[in-house]
């Protein structure tokens, strides 16, 4: 499945800027689909955190994804890779 990379910096109350991707089916090209997900991945955090705009979130780019992040994808909608300060 190619995918759509969309990098994320969101900042926690506590100051840290957290950093992720949110992984889609390439064909969702909406940002507000996108930051949709981002929002609800937010909500599960047990911080608080600003939201999601497209400052916080840009395309960055396509790619094939491992079998692993497909699976999600066709459960959830969409996949996170967390990368700084996400727990």
């Amino acid at each position: 499945m190619k995918v759509a990379v969309w990098d994320t910096y969101v900042s926690r109350e506590d100051g840290k800027l957290m950093h992720f991707d949110i992984v889609v089916p390439d064909y969702i090209k909406n940002e507000s689909i996108v930051f949709g997900f981002g929002e609800t991945y937010l909500k599960n955090k047990p911080f608080k955190t600003g939201s999601i705009t497209s400052k916080e979130c840009q395309f960055c780019h396509m790619e094939k994804a491992p079998n692993n992040i497909v699976s999600e994808i066709k459960v959830k909608g969409y996949y996170i890779i967390e990368m700084e300060y996400c727990n």
